[in-house]
C-alpha cells in the first residue's frame, strides 16, 4: 500500500495487519467480548440449518386443508418449540436461528423445497459457500424434498404464467432457471423488505397483543359467515403468532437459568441471570430498561426470521428514535454508562452478523452475492412533527461503525435540509472510515413522494430504511409481492436485432420491429426500441398480476400481521393482499439504465448526427465483439456520456423514464396500487449483463451492465457533483410514480483527507439533498488496494466494500464483480 498517497483507517488497519503492526490490545479495548465473538465467526463457515425447513414441513404435512394463515401459525409454534436453542460465552444479547455457534443461514422449503436436493452440491462450493452435516443432507433429501416436490410457489407460479410470459422469464428445458430478460423474485423470497413496529413491541409487548387478538375473537358474531371464514382463522393464528414469540423467549431464560447453576464465574453467573431475568419479561411484557429494549428487539427478529424469508432480511427501522427512551431514561438514572450500552449495542450487531441470507435457488445467489445482507438500521432524519430526529444515540451508533469494524447493520443516514451540521460531519467522517457506511437516504425527495402517494404528513416524515434502497411507512405499507427487474440491455439488443437475442441463438423474442440498416432517422430506432420495451413491460406487469393474486393462497405471516395496526383492524393477513386503508407501493427494476443511454446516445452521435460510421457498420462491430473494429469501439466509448451532465445523452435517460412511468399510470397493480419505476439492481447487473452482447457504448459481449441509477462504470469524467447533477437531469420530477434510485460513488481517500476533506464530503452531501436524489452510498478506497486484494486475498480477508445497498467482504465476491467495483469511477474534488 505503500503506492497509496492517503489509506482510510480500514486500509490502514490491513496495514497494519499485514506488517504484524497492529495493537490489537488498544483496538479491541472495552470490547474484549464482543470481538471474541466476531473472531470466532468471522472466518468461519456458515452452517445450512435444516432445523427450521424440517419443522416446517412435519407441520405442513399435519395441516393440509386448513387456511394457510392457521397452517402458518402453527408451523411457528411448532418451530420455536422445538428448534435448539443455545447461548455462547460470551453472549450478552441472546436469540438465534439455529442451535450451534457460529454464522448460518436458513432454509425456506415452501420456496426451494422442490429442489433443495439438487442445490446441495452447489451450496457447498465456491467463494460464499456453506457447511452441511451428512445427516442433514439425508433429512433434506428424505424428508423435506419430496414432500414439496409440486408444492413450492416456484412451480406454482411457473404452471399458473401465460405461455408467453412464461417463456420470456423461465429456460424452457428447466423451470428452476431463468433468461434473465423479465427476472421474477417472488419465488425466492416470502416477502419483500419489511420493517416492523419494534415501538409497539417495546411499549406493549406480545402479552398484550395477544390479550387484544383474544377480545376480538370473543367479539365475532358467530352467525357472521364472514367472521367464521375469514377473521375467526386470522384471530386464532394471531393468538399462536404472540404464544410463540413468548414461548421463544421463555426458552431462553430456561436456558440462561439452567446455566447460570452451573457456572463458577461469578460476573458470568450474574449476567445469565440477568438474561433470565429478562427474557422471563421480554417480549411477553413491555420494556423497562435499555437492555430489555435490545434484548425485546432481536428476539421478535428471530421469530421473524423463523416465520418468513423477507427478501431484505428483517429491517431494524428506526433504531435511534425507540430505543432513545429507554437509554436516555437509564443515563438519567444511573443505570446504564455509554459504554455499556455500547456493548449491548454491538452484541446485537454480532447476533446479526451471524444469520446469512442464504439463497438456495441459481437466481437468487447470482443477484445477492458475497453473504449479501439488509438489516437496515436507520438513523436521523425528522421527528413525525417535522423537526430533526438526531439525538445521542444517533452519534452512538455511529461512533459504533467507526470503532467496531463489521458490515453489520446496514447502517442508513436520513438526510435533510435541516441536517445539523454536526450529523453531518460524523457521517462524513463515518463514510471516511471506508467500509461504505452509512448509505444516504434523502427526506427531501423520499417524504413528498410518499405524500403524492397517499401517505399523511406523520406517516412521510416517520419513514424508514428497509432494503438496499427502499423505505417502508410502518402501519401504513402493506405491499409485500416481491417485483420484477427488467434488463433494458436485453430491450436494447432486441431493438437493433428486430426481436432477437444473440445469446439464445438468435430466438426471436420481441416483436418484429425491423432491420436497423433500413432506418434512416433516429426517431425511427427509438420507436423500435420503446416498442421492445413495452413488450417487456407488459410481460412485466403480467407475471406481477399473477404473484399478486397467487400469494394469498399460499403465503401468510401471522406475527408480522399482529405488528400491523390495519392488519389486526380488518383482521387480514400482511399477504392477504387488498388490506383496506394501507398504501400498495410496488415497482419494478430497470436495470442497465446507463449502459442504454449511453448506447443510444453513441448510435445518434455518430450514425445519425454525425454520420462517422453507418449502422451496418456498427452492427457488424457489435455482432464481432468488437474484435477487429477497435477504431468504432473508441469512438462509441468517446460518445456523449450519462453521468456528466450533458444534455444529449441525459435527455435520452429522461425519455426512458416517462415511457416507462406512462406505462405505470396505465396500469395498476392486482390491488389498486401502482408499480413504481426503480433503479435498484442488488448485484442482478451481473448475470443480466451476460446474456446482453456488445452494446453501443463500447462494452463488450457478456460484461456487468451498469450498475442502478449510476452512471456505466467509468463514464462520468467530470467530478462527484456533475455526476449528480446528471441523475437529478434525467428524472422525472413531476411524477408520483417513481422510488429508489440506488446511486455509488467511488472517492479516492486523497480527495476527503483531513478536515477540509470532511468539509467537501459534507458540501457534496447537502448538494444531494438539494438535488432531491433519493439515495446516495460511497466506496472511499484505493484502487491499488482492490486490485492487491485481488491478487492476494488472503491478506485481505477484512476488507469491506459496498457493493448495491449494502457492504461486503470484497475477497467473497466474484470475479465479476470485484472488475465491476474496480472499473467504477474513481472521483476527486
Amino acid at each position: 500500500m505503500s503506492c497509496c498517497t492517503v489509506l482510510t483507517p480500514q486500509e490502514e488497519r490491513i496495514y497494519k495487519e499485514q506488517t504484524g503492526t497492529l495493537d490489537y490490545k488498544q483496538m479491541q479495548k472495552g470490547r474484549e467480548r464482543v470481538y471474541k465473538i466476531l473472531n470466532d465467526i468471522r472466518h468461519t463457515v456458515p452452517w445450512i440449518s435444516v432445523d427450521r425447513a424440517r419443522l416446517f414441513t412435519e407441520s405442513f404435512k399435519e395441516t393440509e386443508g386448513q387456511p394457510i394463515v392457521l397452517r402458518w401459525a402453527k408451523a411457528l409454534k411448532h418451530i420455536v418449540e422445538n428448534i435448539p436453542v443455545y447461548i455462547g460465552e460470551n453472549d450478552l444479547i441472546v436469540g438465534r436461528a439455529d442451535g450451534r455457534p457460529g454464522r448460518h443461514g436458513l432454509i425456506y422449503p415452501e420456496l426451494d423445497g422442490s429442489f433443495l436436493d439438487k442445490a446441495i452440491d452447489r451450496l457447498t462450493t465456491g467463494r460464499t459457500s456453506y457447511r452441511i452435516t451428512e445427516e442433514d443432507v439425508r433429512v433434506i433429501k428424505e424428508e423435506i424434498a419430496p414432500y414439496w416436490k409440486g408444492r413450492t410457489f416456484h412451480e406454482l407460479l411457473y404452471a399458473a404464467l401465460p405461455e408467453e410470459t412464461r417463456k420470456l422469464i423461465f429456460d424452457s428445458e428447466n423451470i428452476f432457471i431463468q433468461r434473465y430478460v423479465v427476472t421474477q423474485t417472488a419465488s425466492i423470497r416470502n416477502s419483500l423488505q419489511w420493517v416492523h413496529d419494534y415501538e409497539k413491541v417495546l411499549k406493549r409487548g406480545f402479552g398484550d397483543l395477544k390479550r387484544e387478538a383474544e377480545e376480538k375473537l370473543a367479539a365475532l358474531d358467530p352467525l357472521n359467515p364472514k367472521d367464521t371464514v375469514e377473521k375467526k382463522p386470522f384471530l386464532e393464528a394471531a393468538i399462536m403468532a404472540c404464544e410463540a414469540v413468548i414461548t421463544f423467549a421463555k426458552r431462553y431464560a430456561q436456558l440462561a437459568a439452567s446455566m447460570a447453576e452451573k457456572e463458577k464465574d461469578e460476573q458470568r453467573k450474574s449476567e445469565l441471570l440477568e438474561i433470565a431475568r429478562v427474557c422471563q419479561w421480554v417480549p411477553e411484557n413491555p420494556a423497562r430498561t435499555f437492555h430489555e429494549a435490545v434484548q425485546s428487539v432481536w428476539l421478535t427478529q428471530v421469530v421473524s426470521r423463523l416465520e418468513q424469508c423477507i427478501g431484505a432480511v428483517v429491517g431494524n427501522g428506526r433504531m435511534d428514535q425507540y430505543l432513545y427512551p429507554y437509554y436516555k431514561k437509564d443515563l438519567e438514572e444511573g443505570r446504564i454508562t455509554e459504554e455499556g450500552a455500547l456493548e449491548l449495542l454491538e452484541h446485537l450487531w454480532v447476533n446479526m452478523a451471524q444469520f446469512v441470507n442464504l439463497k438456495v435457488s441459481p437466481a437468487g445467489a447470482a443477484f445477492t452475492e458475497g453473504y449479501s445482507h439488509w438489516e437496515a438500521l436507520t438513523i436521523g432524519g425528522k421527528t413525525r412533527d417535522g423537526r430533526d430526529a438526531t439525538n445521542e444515540l444517533s452519534y452512538l451508533i455511529l461512533r459504533s461503525k467507526r470503532e467496531f469494524p463489521l458490515n453489520y447493520p446496514d447502517l442508513a443516514a436520513r438526510i435533510h435540509a435541516q441536517s445539523p451540521d454536526k450529523f453531518l460531519y460524523e457521517v462524513s467522517e463515518t463514510i471516511k472510515e471506508g467500509s461504505g457506511f452509512p448509505k444516504l437516504l434523502n427526506d427531501e425527495e423520499i417524504i413528498p413522494l410518499l405524500l403524492a402517494k397517499g401517505a399523511s404528513i406523520e406517516e412521510a416524515n416517520d419513514y424508514c430504511a428497509s432494503g438496499c434502497s427502499e423505505v417502508r411507512m410502518v402501519n401504513r405499507d402493506t405491499y409485500t409481492s416481491p417485483c420484477a427487474w427488467v434488463n433494458l440491455g436485453a430491450v436494447l439488443e432486441m431493438a437493433l436485432n428486430d426481436g432477437k437475442i444473440k445469446a439464445f441463438n438468435n430466438e426471436q423474442v420481441g416483436p418484429r420491429t425491423g432491420d436497423p440498416r433500413n432506418f434512416g432517422t433516429f426517431d425511427e430506432l427509438w420507436q423500435a426500441y420503446l416498442k421492445q420495451q413495452e413488450f417487456v413491460l407488459k410481460h412485466t406487469f403480467i407475471q406481477q398480476y399473477v404473484v399478486d393474486t397467487l400469494r394469498p393462497k399460499y403465503f401468510a405471516a401471522p406475527m408480522a400481521s399482529v405488528l400491523h395496526d390495519l392488519c389486526m383492524k380488518e383482521c387480514k393477513d400482511l399477504h392477504s393482499g387488498d388490506i383496506p386503508g394501507g398504501i400498495s407501493l410496488g415497482f419494478y427494476d430497470l436495470i442497465g439504465y446507463g449502459t442504454v443511454i449511453d448506447s443510444l446516445a453513441a448510435i445518434k452521435k455518430l450514425v445519425y448526427d454525425d454520420k462517422k460510421i453507418t449502422m451496418a457498420e456498427l452492427l457488424e462491430a457489435l455482432d464481432s465483439n468488437f474484435e477487429g473494429k477497435e477504431v468504432i469501439r473508441q469512438m462509441c466509448l468517446n460518445a456523449p456520456k450519462y453521468g456528466n451532465n450533458d444534455p444529449y445523452a441525459d435527455s435520452i435517460g429522461r425519455a426512458i423514464e416517462e415511457h416507462a412511468l406512462s406505462f405505470s399510470r396505465r396500469y395498476p397493480t392486482a390491488f389498486g396500487g401502482e408499480l413504481d419505476v426503480r433503479y435498484v439492481p442488488v448485484t442482478a447487473h451481473i448475470p443480466l449483463g451476460k446474456i446482453v452482447g456488445a452494446t453501443p457504448n463500447g462494452r463488450k459481449a457478456g460484461e456487468a451492465l451498469s450498475d442502478g441509477g449510476s452512471p456505466s462504470q467509468g463514464a462520468d469524467t467530470k467530478g462527484p457533483t456533475v455526476t449528480l447533477l446528471s441523475i437529478a437531469a434525467t428524472k422525472c420530477m413531476g411524477a408520483k410514480e417513481r422510488a429508489a434510485r440506488l446511486v455509488n460513488l467511488k472517492l479516492n481517500p486523497a480527495s476527503v483527507a483531513g478536515e477540509e476533506g470532511t468539509r467537501k464530503l459534507m458540501s457534496l452531501i447537502r448538494t444531494f439533498c438539494d438535488l432531491k436524489l433519493w439515495h446516495l452510498q460511497f466506496n472511499v478506497i484505493n484502487r491499488e488496494t482492490l486490485l492487491a486484494a485481488q491478487k492476494n486475498p488472503e491478506k485481505y480477508r477484512n476488507l469491506l466494500v459496498r457493493v448495491a445497498g449494502y457492504s461486503a467482504y470484497f475477497v467473497d465476491l466474484s470475479p465479476e464483480l470485484q472488475n465491476e467495483i474496480i472499473a467504477r469511477t474513481e472521483h476527486t474534488f
